[in-house]
């Protein structure tokens, strides 16, 4: 649920930003990749975030390697930094008005 938070909060922001609607996981990532070298008030590591926890939704979707798993720890991590991603992207957002 954390990259699900971060997802259509990026694509708020993309929309917000461009007038488009993007909606697929992978145009979502570029398409806030692409804005985030533009817009130095956005941390990189939001973009970044975006991309790890997406792994971490595909691990827990599809995985059946054993091996292959989310900690704990990295659930609350992503739980983390999602708060602070859909937050940020808020007050970005609030502050355009």
């Amino acid at each position: 649920m954390a990259y699900y938070a971060a997802f259509h909060a990026a694509e708020g922001f993309i929309f917000e930003r461009t007038g488009k609607v993007v909606t697929t996981h992978s145009g979502v990532r570029s398409e806030f990749a692409r804005l985030t070298k533009q817009s130095p008030e956005i941390g990189k590591a939001f973009a970044a975030f975006l991309a790890e926890a997406y792994k971490f939704k595909e691990i827990s979707d599809y995985s059946v390697d054993q091996n292959q798993s989310v900690t704990i720890d990295e659930a609350g991590s992503a739980i983390a930094n999602a708060e602070r991603f859909v937050a940020g992207i808020a007050a970005l957002l609030e502050g355009q008005d």
